[in-house]
């Protein structure tokens, strides 16, 4: 624009002077400042010197109902999923976070649902002594997860963070508030419902400053849940987002991901791959043996391209299916296999000798990702292998490992439970873990089944 002035006044063949000159002169000068402006404002590309930023995930809204998942189809894998968790986590509670070595001393060989011989807790049973199939707040978490999706999600196409941090927030003042409203002079009632609030008030003070979007609350709030382990937390809850976007394993990864609130890192990349897990366990007619390799192809996000050290998750999946080979290679000849040393063994000394090999290289990697998400996640990993899908076996294998056992079970119950349906798991655990649940700890798996299929089918 300056040059077009400049070349029209040369062509005139004379300079202004006089008033007309300092007219010219300002004329000029606002040109020139407005050209200045004009660049400044102009957005930097790359050649500018700007790195590329993640995105956040995307909704995913395209995603097809698969036609064969119908809504009975689609029930009984609901209510397997909710179940199998159940199972899991109740066959773990009595033991959880015990050596092997301890477990089979006390127990011999886990393979039933036994009572709950422990005192009560907020992250644990809410009673002391529970009878078999009771559960923690592993199946809690599914159980309030499936709630807030039929109450926020009927219809919806995609999650809203911060409407979930709302309703944990809300739930847990309404147990705040029932502490005030217990009149008794023996103590066991006002403990037993501050033991309640307690389990939700690590996360309110996360999900209270993302709700109100204060960013500098919610950072520090998140560096100080449970200490700013990469726990488990969004395990806990994602296999009901993974359930109520069947057969979509991306949807569901993207979903899980958006309400991992309180999952760092590679424990939130975690976190939604276990989603997309039970999704892909919920579509009809798959292999067991495509359930684990999510950790392959479904990464939205790109951890796999993360510097230096690449995805965690991927890594652990070739590891378990390392470790899942080379323990079926032990001796097949039962003469020379050591013989068993377990109480209440009822399957062959062969697979005896290769569970406790699978058990001993799990023992050597678990401080290859020393951190909680991770280790739950090669254990589940091992046991979908090791397994080959077979239901009793994966969970018996997880509770006898030991370690956080309750809520690994509850992953891979939840998994598995997907894949097979109730209609397929074992009847006298699903029975007994559905009572119990119902009837002692005041969780109808069956309703909410129901209800999460009302709200999450979008067949047609």
């Amino acid at each position: 624009m300056i040059g077009f002035v400049l070349k029209m006044k040369l062509e005139n063949h004379r300079l202004p002077s006089g008033r007309n000159l300092l007219f010219w002169s300002i004329g000029v000068s606002f040109l020139v400042g407005l050209t200045f402006l004009v660049s400044a404002c102009k957005p930097a590309g790359p050649e500018e010197g700007l790195f590329p930023a993640p995105n956040a995930p995307e909704p995913v809204y395209s995603a097809a109902w698969d036609s064969m998942l119908t809504k009975e189809i689609y029930y009984d894998k609901l209510l397997g999923m909710l179940a199998g968790a159940a199972i899991g986590d109740a066959m773990g509670a009595p033991t959880e976070m015990w050596h092997r070595n301890d477990i089979a001393v006390q127990f011999g060989y886990v393979d039933s649902l036994d009572m709950v011989l422990r005192e009560g807790s907020p992250e644990g049973p809410w009673e002391d002594n529970l009878p078999g199939g009771s559960t923690t707040d592993d199946t809690r978490w599914k159980y309030l997860m499936g709630r807030y999706l039929i109450e926020n999600a009927a219809g919806a196409d995609s999650l809203d963070a911060r409407n979930f941090a709302g309703y944990l927030v809300s739930t847990y003042v309404k147990e705040m508030e029932a502490v005030k409203t217990i009149d008794a002079f023996a103590p066991e009632p006002l403990e037993r419902q501050i033991m309640h609030m307690a389990w939700l008030q690590e996360w309110a003070k996360v999900a209270k400053p993302y709700r109100d979007r204060d960013l500098d609350a919610y950072i520090y709030a998140l560096d100080r849940f449970y200490g700013g382990e990469m726990s488990c937390a969004g395990m806990l809850y994602t296999p009901s987002v993974g359930a109520f976007y069947p057969a979509q394993p991306e949807v569901a990864y993207r979903e899980a991901y958006r309400l991992g609130l309180f999952d760092l890192g590679y424990a939130r990349d975690i976190s939604a791959l276990t989603a997309a897990m039970v999704s892909v366990a919920m579509k009809p007619g798959i292999q067991p043996k495509e359930i684990g390799i999510v950790a392959a192809y479904v990464d939205p996000l790109r951890y796999h391209n993360s510097r230096l050290v690449g995805r965690l998750a991927f890594g652990a999946y070739r590891t378990a299916i390392d470790i899942a080979y080379r323990a079926k290679q032990e001796p097949a000849d039962p003469e020379i296999t050591e013989p068993v040393k377990l109480r209440n063994w009822k399957r062959d000394p062969i697979y005896y000798r290769q569970v406790q090999k699978a058990y001993e290289m799990l023992d050597e990697h678990l401080q290859d990702i020393p951190f909680h998400a991770a280790e739950i996640n090669l254990i589940n990993l091992t046991a979908l292998e090791f397994s080959e899908g077979d239901f009793s076996k994966a969970i018996e294998f997880v509770v006898n490992y030991g370690r956080d056992n309750d809520t690994v079970a509850a992953v891979t119950g939840a998994i598995l439970g997907a894949y097979w349906g109730y209609s397929r798991l074992p009847q006298e655990w699903k029975e007994k873990a559905l009572k119990i649940n119902r009837d002692e700890l005041g969780m109808d798996l069956e309703a909410l089944a129901r209800g999460m299929a009302a709200a999450g089918y979008r067949g047609r």
